[in-house]
This record gives C-alpha cells, sequence and structure tokens, in this order.
C-alpha cells in the first residue's frame, strides 16, 4: 500500500480534519485573548467557522466543500446519540412552576412555525416580483438554519436540492450562520440596552470557572476508568454501534417503502435520511432501555454509559458541526439568491425577537430576561448561544432558564414530529405548499392557544383558592 500524500484517499480525510482543528484552537486564542471578540460572546466553534468560511473562499486552505457536509451531517448525528445515551438521573422534587417543560417545548416548535409561515411567506411574495423563479419552499429553511442550527439547515437545504433548489445546501447553512450572528450581536445589544435602563445587572465578563466533584465524573457501579478496555472506548464504541444500527435501520425502512410505494418513497426516504439524527436518538434510547433490562435482572452488574464522556463526545461533535456547516457554505451557489437570503435573515431575527419577547413574559413571569435571552439565543443560533447569552446576566444559573432550554428540547422532539411531514410536502407543487402554510398557521394557533389558556386556567385557581 502507499502511504506516501500521493495517496489522497488515506491523507485527505486527517488533513481535512487537521485543518478544521487548527482553525478551532486559533478561534480559541483570539477568542480568550481579544476582549472585543470575547464581549462579543460569539462562541468559539461559530468563529473558528467563520475563519473557515473566510479562509476557504479566498483560497488560502483547501478545505473540501464535500468533506465539510458530509462531517456536518454525520456529527449531528453522533452528538444527539451520545446525548440520548446519557442516564437521566431521577428528577428533583417539582417547583411551583406550572408545565415550565411543556410549555417550553411548546414555546420552542411555535417559534419554528413562526418562522417557517412567515420564510414561506417572503418566498411566494419574492417569486413572484423580484426573485421569479425562486424556489418557492426555500422559507422552510428559517427554522431549520435559524431554530435548529447548520446541521438540520444542511439537511433539509441537500433534500431540497434533490426537489429542484439549486443551491439549497449553501442558502441553508448561510441561513444558519446569519442566526448565528443574529444571536450573538442582537443579544448583547440587548444585554446592554437593558443594562444601561438598570433592568438588569451584567455579570463578571471573566469566565467562570466550574466546580467538579467525583459525582460528575461517574455514577456509582460504573465500569473502571482503564481496565481491558478504557472507559472512553466503550462511549465511543457505544455511540459509533448505535450509528451502525441507525443505517441499517433507515436502510431497511427505505428499501422496504421503494418496494412497496415508489411514489411514497420520493417524499419520505430523504426525509428518513435527512433526519437520520432523529432515528439515531430514538434508537440510542433503546440501545439504553436494554442496558437497564439487563441491568434489572442481575446479567449486566456495571453500568457502561458515562454521563461525563458522553457530553464530551456530544461537544465535540457539535462543534465540529459547526466549524464543518459554516465552512461549507459555497458563495457561488448563492448566486441570485441574495435577496431572499438578506430579507428572511433581518425578517427573520425581528419576528423571532418580538415573538419571543411577547410569550416569555407569559411563559416566564418571574424571570422573564434570563428565560427571554436563553430562548432567543438558542432559537436563533443553538442550545450553546442560549446558554451564552444566559451566563451574562445568570452566570450561577439561579433561575430555572438553563434547565428549560433542555426540557423544553425534550418536548419540542414530540410536539415538532408533524413539521416532517410538512417540510416534505411543502415542495411537491404551489397548492401543497399553501396547505402546508395554512396547516402551520392552524398548529401555531393550537400551541399558542395552549400557552396562553395554561396559565390563565393557573390564575383563576389561584383565585378560587
Amino acid at each position: 500500500m502507499n502511504y506516501s500524500a500521493a495517496n489522497t484517499d488515506l491523507w485527505n480525510a486527517m488533513l481535512q480534519l487537521g485543518y478544521l482543528s487548527g482553525i478551532l484552537l486559533l478561534a480559541n486564542v483570539l477568542r480568550r485573548k481579544i476582549p472585543l471578540v470575547r464581549k462579543s460572546l460569539m462562541p468559539t466553534a461559530v468563529l473558528a467557522g467563520f475563519i473557515a468560511f473566510i479562509v476557504r473562499n479566498l483560497g488560502i486552505l483547501k478545505l473540501d466543500g464535500v468533506f465539510m457536509e458530509n462531517v456536518t451531517y454525520h456529527a449531528i448525528a453522533l452528538g444527539f446519540i451520545a446525548l440520548s445515551l446519557r442516564i437521566i438521573k431521577k428528577p428533583e422534587p417539582a417547583s411551583n412552576e406550572y408545565l415550565t417543560g411543556p410549555k417550553s417545548g411548546a414555546l420552542i416548535v411555535s417559534t419554528y412555525l413562526v418562522q417557517g409561515a412567515i420564510g414561506i411567506i417572503i418566498t411566494i411574495l419574492l417569486s413572484y416580483t423580484l426573485s421569479p423563479g425562486l424556489f418557492k419552499a426555500a422559507g422552510i429553511l428559517l427554522p431549520m438554519g435559524f431554530g435548529q442550527g447548520p446541521g438540520q439547515a444542511n439537511n433539509v437545504g441537500a433534500t431540497y436540492e434533490q426537489l429542484g433548489f439549486t443551491g439549497g445546501q449553501s442558502f441553508g447553512l448561510s441561513i444558519a450562520a446569519a442566526g448565528f450572528l443574529c444571536a450573538c450581536l442582537v443579544g448583547v445589544v440587548y444585554i446592554n440596552v437593558l443594562h444601561r435602563k438598570n433592568k438588569i445587572k451584567i455579570k463578571t465578563a471573566e469566565e467562570i470557572a466550574e466546580v467538579l466533584t467525583v459525582e460528575d465524573f461517574q455514577d456509582k457501579n460504573e465500569i473502571p476508568i482503564s481496565q481491558s478496555i478504557d472507559r472512553l472506548s466503550i462511549q465511543i464504541a457505544m455511540v459509533l454501534f448505535v450509528y451502525l444500527l441507525t443505517y441499517l435501520i433507515s436502510l431497511g425502512i427505505t428499501q422496504l417503502t421503494s418496494s412497496l410505494s415508489p411514489g411514497l418513497a420520493a417524499t419520505v426516504n430523504p426525509l428518513i435520511w435527512g433526519f437520520n439524527f432523529i432515528i439515531g436518538s430514538l434508537v440510542a434510547m433503546a440501545f439504553k432501555g436494554t442496558i437497564g433490562w439487563f441491568k434489572n435482572r442481575r446479567w449486566m452488574l456495571r453500568q457502561y454509559p458515562n454521563n461525563f464522556l458522553l457530553d464530551r463526545i456530544s461537544g465535540f461533535a457539535f462543534d465540529f458541526m459547526i466549524v464543518a456547516g459554516i465552512a461549507a457554505i459555497d458563495v457561488t451557489d448563492l448566486e441570485g439568491l441574495w435577496l431572499p437570503f438578506i430579507v428572511l435573515s433581518i425578517v427573520g431575527g425581528i419576528i423571532t425577537f418580538c415573538y419571543l419577547a411577547k410569550l416569555c413574559k407569559i411563559i416566564y413571569p418571574n424571570y422573564y430576561y434570563e428565560g427571554f435571552l436563553s430562548m432567543y439565543g438558542m432559537l436563533t443560533g443553538t442550545i450553546s448561544t442560549g446558554v451564552l447569552l444566559l451566563r451574562e446576566i445568570d452566570p450561577s444559573y439561579k433561575t430555572p432558564a438553563a434547565t428549560n432550554l433542555l426540557t423544553g428540547s425534550s418536548f419540542a422532539i414530540v410536539l415538532g414530529a408533524p413539521m416532517l411531514v410538512l417540510i416534505g410536502l411543502a415542495p411537491k407543487s404551489d397548492l401543497l405548499l399553501f396547505i402546508t402554510l395554512g396547516l402551520m398557521l392552524v398548529y401555531l394557533a393550537l400551541l399558542v392557544l395552549f400557552l396562553v389558556k395554561v396559565k390563565k386556567t393557573r390564575r383563576q385557581k389561584k383565585v378560587k383558592s
């Protein structure tokens, strides 16, 4: 075998990962040493992504666009699988907040629907006026990029490219990049405005050191750190094995669908592969449940999943997903799409801000600013940007805002399931696109009614008591 540089199949993946790693380390130094960058609250991975985007499009580094897209696609699935394998500890006694978890999930999904409806309306109007020939369903990429980040924007954009949206993948990734800028810049400006008005107190700008105990690193009766096999090796092996099962299950479903109904397969199969991270999460939970079943029957005596290491694996996967996702944006693919991109980004940011500002007052009356900033950061960037904005005014997480991001996201997976059908339905025809828009508005009205009615019902109960 040829081990020299001439064997590009051997060295390309290592070189590309090395480039991304070097850029990530550079971004970390810049964020730590440059006060302006640090005060911007831009996550290191996002900064690294923009650096990679610049050096790639200027030709300074030969970053492989296809490889970047592959990293983005696989990393989102691996990250969610690692999170789903975590052992969930028994919940603490419920607080006096009423259905905060379900309401946070409903808020997240309703924001997706607001972004999706506004996005569709904008792209429909532009297709009939200033941008003839524009892919009318392109507006659905607004909640994918803003609400779910570069991983899902990449997947849905690639799916839409197969359905005729030229440049859809880069368009979705560009929307996600604009969402990060919106989360960081608008969030920081808003925090400073509130501070000047004495509505909040900004905490110290220094990074807050985390105090970890032995319980944070391991639970009782876990496998040894390093015996015949390293504990980290076990965690990585479980994640990769679950991903293999995910692939086999997805392959089986798509092949079965294709054999039974080719017409249905044309709609369903791209969604199955595009949303492989959801299937991966379900498989991971089933795998974790199987381990628990073995333990209950004493067939397995040790606990194999380690939450601390699984968190590190998911963090690693999501960091590289963000860097590769932004780096994968190809400016040339956006030719003819700059107008819808700019309009969607600006209007999407404004609408998201106004909608969350209104609803968060109802859902989080006792910690409105913490609840709003965390949700705004997450629903324009990722959960990491939501936490970054929250840490500026609640660094010790004294409010439930950080927990709401996690519990709300869990409920959002269930409540957001109907959107999977709508995403596949919208691009099929103009009629189906308008039907999709109508269904989104109906579902949005139901979720908003749930959010508002729950609050009113609780107040009425208090008065009667």
